[in-house]
Order: C-alpha cells, then sequence, then structure tokens
C-alpha cells in the first residue's frame, strides 16, 4: 500500500514538472514587421498602404489627424493592413504627419509622410517637342554678339512712369550703337497675376510684352527679359500680412527660417511657366532672366535663392520648343554664388546659362540723392577718378570705388566666371550728372562732368574687356523716349567711348 501511494506522488511530481517546463517554452519574440519609413505624397493628394505583421494587439496615435485618412487604427494579432488617403494640399506650404504604430509587446514603428504645398495650377498646359531651328549659339557665344545695351527703365516694371516702348524707339537706339535690349517686366505688380488667387498674369500684359521683345528681334537686336522688383514677392512679405509674431520675425524670403519658401517657389513657377509659354516662339535673340538684384547675403540664404532660380530654369524648360535652347541668366552676390552653384542646377541643357551683376560703385556717387543730415547713407560724392578730384569741396571726392577697386571687381568676375566657362552680363550700371540748376550744384562742375564721362567710360571698358556685356539704365534721361533724341550727348559718348 505505501509502494502504492509513493508512485502515485512520483507521478504526480512528473506531470508538474512536465506543465512547468511546457510553459516556460511558449514565450515569443515581440513583432512588428513594420520598417520606420519616409512616404513622399503628391500635391494634389493621393495614397499609400501600409501592411505589416504584428504578434500582439497594435494601435494608432490619431492625435491631430485630419488630411491623413486612416482604413483602421488598431487590431489584433496577425497580417494587418492599413490604408491611408492623404487630401489635396491648399495649404502655402509644405506639410508632414507622423503615423506611429505601437504594440502590446513593446515594439514601435514610425511612417512619416510628407506633402508638398499645391497653391497653382500649373500654366504649362502646351508643353512643345524641343525645337533648335534658330537656337544653335551656346550662351557664350551668344554674350560675345552683344555689343552694348540698354534697358528700358521705369517702363514695363512700373506703372504710370514711362509711356511703352515703341519700334521707333527700338530702331533710334539701334541707330545710336545698341544691339542689345533689357526689358525689366512686373507680371505679378503691373500684369495683376497678384490680384487673381491663382496668379494668372493679364492676358494683355503678356501680349504688351510679347509685342516689344517682337520688335526688337525683327530689328536684329538682342533682348534679355528679366522679372524685376514686381513689388517685392520675390524678396520678403510686408509685415501687416503676418499674423502673428512669429511669422512677421520670418519675413524674409531668404531667410532659411521663412516660412514661405515654397509660396515663393510656386509663384516662381507659375509666372515663368506663363511668360515663357507666351514668348517661346522666338529665336535665340531672346533670353530670361530670372530675377533682379536678390539680396541673398550669406550661404544659407543663397542656398534658398538657388531654389528660386532652379525652378525658373526648369519652367521655363519644361515649356519646351525653343525654351528648350533658350540661354538663361542668373543672379546672385558674387561672395556667395559660384559656378558649382551653376552646375548644381543641373539644366537639361549644357552651355547655355550666364551670370548677371550690376555695378553702381560707389553708390554715393552714381545714386545718392540726400546728404546725412537728409537721412543718406553718406554725403553725395561729385568726384571720381585719377586727377579729377576737387581742391574747393574735398569732402565732395569719392573715398572708395574708385579704378582700383572697380578693377578688382571686374577681375573677380572674370576668374570666378569667365574663366570658368560661364558668360557674363553687366546687367545695369549708371550714374546721376549734377547741373547748375539740379538740386546739389558742383563747385568744380566741369570735374564733376568729367568725373561722371571717365566712370561710364572705364565701367564699360573693363566689362567688354573681361568678355562681358554692358547694359546701361535708362528711364529716359539718356533718350527722350517721346521724340527720339538725345537727352545727355556727354553720356552717350563716353559709353560709345568705352564700347572701342
Amino acid at each position: 500500500m505505501k509502494r502504492n501511494n509513493f508512485l502515485t506522488i512520483l507521478v504526480l511530481l512528473i506531470a508538474c514538472f512536465v506543465v512547468v517546463s511546457c510553459d516556460t517554452t511558449t514565450t515569443l519574440e515581440p513583432q512588428l514587421t513594420l520598417a520606420n519609413m519616409t512616404d513622399s505624397i503628391p500635391r494634389d493628394g493621393g495614397a499609400a498602404t501600409l501592411s505589416f505583421k504584428c504578434n500582439d494587439t497594435w494601435s494608432v496615435d490619431t492625435l491631430g489627424y485630419g488630411w491623413v485618412k486612416l482604413s483602421q487604427v488598431s487590431g489584433i494579432a496577425g497580417d494587418a493592413t492599413i490604408n491611408v488617403t492623404i487630401s489635396a494640399n491648399s495649404t502655402t506650404s509644405t506639410r508632414s504627419k507622423i503615423i506611429f504604430v505601437s504594440s502590446t509587446n513593446g515594439q514601435a514603428r514610425r511612417v512619416v509622410i510628407r506633402q508638398a504645398a499645391a497653391i497653382y495650377p500649373s500654366y504649362n498646359t502646351t508643353p512643345k517637342a524641343p525645337n533648335a531651328t534658330g537656337m544653335s549659339s551656346t550662351a557664350t557665344q551668344l554674350i560675345a554678339q552683344i555689343k552694348l545695351g540698354i534697358n528700358f527703365g521705369n517702363t514695363l516694371e512700373l506703372k504710370g512712369i514711362n509711356a511703352d516702348p515703341t519700334e521707333a524707339n527700338i530702331k533710334f537706339i539701334k541707330q545710336m550703337g545698341f544691339n542689345a535690349v533689357r526689358i525689366p517686366c512686373a507680371p505679378d505688380y503691373v500684369g495683376k497675376a497678384k490680384d487673381s488667387p491663382v496668379s494668372k498674369i493679364d492676358p494683355a500684359y503678356l501680349a504688351k510684352v510679347k509685342q516689344v521683345v517682337q520688335w526688337c528681334v525683327e530689328n536684329d537686336m538682342y533682348v534679355f527679359v528679366n522679372i524685376h522688383w514686381d513689388g517685392g514677392w520675390l524678396e520678403s512679405k510686408e509685415l501687416s500680412d503676418f499674423k502673428t509674431p512669429e511669422t512677421k520675425r520670418q519675413s524674409h524670403n531668404y531667410d532659411p527660417l521663412s516660412l514661405r519658401k515654397d509660396t515663393v517657389n510656386a509663384k516662381q513657377k507659375a509666372l515663368w511657366q506663363q511668360m515663357a509659354t507666351s514668348l517661346r516662339d522666338f529665336d535665340e535673340h531672346l533670353m530670361f532672366a530670372s530675377a533682379n538684384e536678390p539680396n541673398a547675403e550669406s550661404v544659407a540664404e543663397m542656398k534658398i535663392l538657388l531654389t528660386y532660380h532652379k525652378t525658373f530654369i526648369d519652367a521655363v524648360r519644361s515649356t519646351g520648343g525653343r525654351n528648350t535652347y533658350r540661354t538663361l541668366i542668373i543672379q546672385g552676390h558674387t561672395d556667395y554664388i559660384s559656378p558649382d552653384n551653376f552646375a548644381a542646377f543641373n539644366d537639361p541643357t549644357p552651355n547655355r546659362l550666364v551670370f548677371e551683376w550690376h555695378t553702381y560703385t560707389p553708390s554715393s556717387f552714381t545714386i545718392l540723392s540726400n546728404d546725412r543730415v537728409d537721412g543718406g547713407w553718406d554725403d553725395v560724392r561729385f568726384y571720381w577718378g585719377a586727377g579729377n578730384h576737387s581742391t574747393l569741396e574735398p569732402n565732395r571726392n569719392c573715398s572708395y570705388g574708385e579704378e582700383a577697386e572697380l578693377l578688382s571687381g571686374y577681375n573677380q568676375i572674370k576668374t570666378k566666371f569667365i574663366d570658368k566657362g560661364i558668360p557674363c552680363i553687366m546687367g545695369e550700371y549708371s550714374s546721376q550728372r549734377w547741373n547748375a540748376t539740379s538740386k546739389f550744384k558742383p563747385l568744380e562742375l566741369d570735374k564733376h562732368n568729367k568725373s561722371v564721362d571717365d566712370w561710364y567710360t572705364f565701367n564699360t571698358k573693363q566689362c567688354k574687356a573681361i568678355g562681358g556685356a554692358p547694359f546701361t539704365w535708362d528711364t529716359g534721361g539718356l533718350f527722350n523716349r517721346a521724340t527720339n533724341v538725345v537727352n545727355d550727348q556727354r553720356t552717350l559718348d563716353a559709353i560709345i567711348a568705352g564700347s572701342k
């Protein structure tokens, strides 16, 4: 009897041991096969599918969702699929959302959904196949054909300042020795795109620009069209348009922290798609320029500006036809832009990019109209260049920006760009000339006039010497556009002298 009891107890102990052993061998490793990832969704909306396995219950943190819709937000162990639907982005900024999936087994994954802004419709509605007819010249060959250029300043880029250019103006300018014209434009400000919720340019404005280009090309004049100041949309937003102190501090559009980079790129694309399509059929006599005197003043700010230039290049090229091969012009501060930046644009058409700079040095001589006591950054200077300084009013002599400093700048342009195969345009240069009846009256008027003559001749000559193309800035002071007569013969003679 005792033996039977012992055997019974032994069997029970063995059974308990087996049960305990089986319990310890059934523990599973936590499983959640979904990977951390980033997915980009088109600005018009779209969908994504997240498929995974999990060996425990799981859930999604949906806090703050709105534009991201999920087919399910929780589940049990086994195979799982989440269908993600994203609505169109009608905001002015790129947006992102994190889908955070976690399981009670301790595993967690994150999926970042990103979506670009959708602000304006595409205006590249009639792209054409590439057309190389009349577009055989490289940018270097094209710029070499420009003898002298002139601006139609304060005209198509400003309202009510000067009358629209006429064909008679074009022919007269050509007779005076110029074979190229720069046409500053303002499709947003004057072309009324700012009044359109989708940035559509007034067709009448596009037709006006096209007519002036037509006259230039028909008279064998080279011409380049740029978007000028244009209300300042490329540079910075008016502070009154910002609703919070945080966004006011980020009003500068080249600021890497700015909230408006996507908006600016969207407008740049919309405007240039329209401009490029309207002017697409002209041959290589026509060039486009992305901007005017962009004030990006650091490496970080230049990186933002370069995205605006890249948008310009891509917008023009996308319209096809002759725009596939058109020469395009880029600006930037010479300390922060380089040939490497040009290479990084990845322009699909090689050797069709130009660098543009402007010369108004020394600005207290060329453009300043008030002394310090009246709010000027310096006192107005009358006398520039070797042999032209005044002994009667030495405080009016230039203290910087004379021959040696200007020559150093031209050498920098040559070394940095032209010698590296990037041709250059001096898109603006000019200097005011005072007289006996003007606001300021130089005591040594002869020396002042010779200073202005020498400044024009020197800058024209040095630009030509390095292989650049000089474009005088004129708003009607050099030529009277109403009568087609020369207003300032001395300036014209000085420019012509520098071009020989």
